[in-house]
């Protein structure tokens, strides 16, 4: 009996079909049902799953219900930044399980869990969200695995040396003087005035990344800058939503946005790398910018082992200008920020911060010597780095079925590691978690947290974030020249509101009342 070319490619259709329900049952109910009942046998506790959203929907109503409303500083900033990661952990114990959708999040605090978590880069992977979008806002070396990320990481390393930092001083002075002589301009002699700061920092980090990352192309820079910024607002709502597959090609207003933003970048960002180029073809070297050692480090690879395939593709080149802009700028600007409002609550550190700083520059150009004598000043930023890590939480994922202390873990969990409650464990940091002590620094990292793995502003093991010198050098700068010409309080209309959009901001600003010096 012939079968007909009709049955043929129906049945084809109806297999394709049955296919691909199959995945998409699998991957909303079966996958997370069997996920869940593995890690319950296993001894954790947490939120039985939902279908599709998980705890999505609660999570989404815990971040806008505490948005809502401000908190006095002696309460407890994780509930406000983490909310349902806490109420979680109160419930169900420090290590339990919620979701995100039909993913399994398992919770981490305990010290030697993170430290692990952090050194065995080739177990625990970068924790990847599976929105193709969330990728728009830089997929350069924090999103790398394996040989591609310790390729980048050698031709980047350069880049970050101390000794290439100090030729980006001059920028950093550059940057931090036009905002001192705004404020300069807006408080008069010997009297206060009120200035929202936050504003202010943002744009002076993001001057600094402008000129340091491209040099005499930072005017162009700007706008990447700009465009960044918005891009991490939507990558914000896009991670806290649920992701249906090819819902990506549908043409929302944000997906349409979002991708206008990414080819406005690239595009801007191209144009500067390629007038790079041709300039360094001609001869002409560039020293005091990010963008010009991280060619000339991609082109010595490349020349050394006689290959393109051991250098940077142009595109690569781009996606870690994208990082350099956002982790450079948003992670000192709230630094500083937090840093200020610390300084205002407990003026005696202040007073302390600023004999320190009038003691080695007087009023003086801060110079890289000095910056390196400034103990207190670095105490203080420790202890904010403590109090307000500028990433409240980091996320990795397991490749295969892996045994971390006590915990026994199937393969394909996040595991996400909130370093606010690392931050503030009392059996690690004592009763006084939660004060800010910037004394606990005063003998270094290491002694403060006792050789333990309690202190992950930037991350650590092998991944530890790449630029924190940069950071800490540019937050030393500014600060030294801050307090070299004013003294600050916090203004009586401050509203005490830390939230996260990726890194920790203050919501409604920071209105300080200035007094020139």
């Amino acid at each position: 009996m012939e079968i007909s070319y009709n049955t043929i490619i129906a049945t084809i259709s109806v297999a394709i079909l049955l296919f691909y329900t199959w995945k998409v049952l699998n991957w909303a109910w079966f996958r997370p049902k069997k996920l869940e009942n593995i890690l319950r046998q296993r001894g954790l506790k947490g939120n039985p799953y939902k279908l599709l959203y998980g705890d999505l929907n609660e999570l989404t109503k815990s971040i806008v219900e505490v948005k809502s409303k401000p908190i006095n500083f002696s309460d407890d900033i994780a509930q406000r930044l983490i909310p349902f990661f806490l109420n979680s952990i109160n419930k169900n114990g420090k290590s339990s399980f919620i979701w995100l959708g039909p993913y399994p999040i398992v919770l981490i605090t305990n010290s030697e869990h993170v430290k692990e978590i952090f050194t065995k880069n080739y177990v625990y992977l970068k924790q990847t969200h599976p929105n193709p979008f969330t990728k728009l806002l830089a997929k350069g070396l924090v999103s790398l695995e394996e040989d591609k990320w310790a390729k980048h990481r050698k031709i980047i390393n350069p880049t970050f040396h101390v000794e290439k930092l100090k030729h980006m001083l001059p920028a950093f002075y550059v940057c931090c003087s036009e905002m001192i002589s705004k404020w300069e301009e807006i408080v008069p002699k010997e009297t206060s005035t009120e200035i929202d700061v936050w504003p202010d920092l943002e744009m002076m980090t993001s001057e600094v990344i402008s000129r340091t990352a491209f040099g005499s192309s930072y005017e162009e820079g700007r706008i990447v800058f700009e465009l960044q910024k918005e891009q991490a607002e939507h990558v914000m709502e896009v991670a806290r939503s649920i992701y249906i597959p090819g819902s990506r090609f549908l043409p929302t207003k944000r997906n349409k946005r979002m991708l206008e933003i990414e080819k406005e970048i690239q595009t801007t960002i191209r144009r500067i790398i390629d007038k790079r180029l041709r300039a360094m073809e001609g001869g002409e070297t560039s020293k005091d910018d990010l963008l010009g050692i991280l060619l000339e480090s991609n082109m010595k690879e490349i020349e050394q082992h006689g290959s393109k395939d051991f250098g940077m593709t142009t595109i690569e080149v781009i996606e870690e200008c994208k990082l350099f802009y956002f982790a450079g700028q948003e992670t000192t600007s709230v630094l500083l920020v937090w840093t200020m409002i610390l300084l205002c609550l407990h003026s005696e550190w202040q007073v302390r911060a600023r004999e320190e700083v009038l003691q080695v520059f007087g009023n003086d150009k801060p110079d890289l010597e000095g910056l390196g004598r400034l103990k207190i000043v670095t105490m203080i930023l420790y202890e904010t780095l403590r109090l307000f890590p500028p990433l409240p939480t980091f996320g990795r994922t397991n490749k295969e079925e892996v045994k971390l202390g006590e915990l026994n873990l199937p393969a394909g969990v996040i595991l996400i590691v909130p370093a606010i409650l690392v931050h503030y464990d009392k059996e690690i940091w004592g009763e006084d978690a939660k004060e800010f002590k910037p004394e606990r620094f005063s003998e270094g990292v290491s002694k403060a947290t006792r050789g333990r793995f309690s202190f992950i502003p930037f991350g650590g093991g092998p991944r530890i974030c790449i630029g924190q010198n940069f950071a800490m050098m540019e937050a030393k700068m500014a600060i030294a020249m801050i307090l070299q010409r004013f003294s600050f309080e916090l203004s009586p209309s401050y509203t005490h509101a830390p939230f996260a959009v990726v890194t920790i901001h203050p919501q409604y600003g920071a209105p300080l009342l200035m007094r020139n010096l």
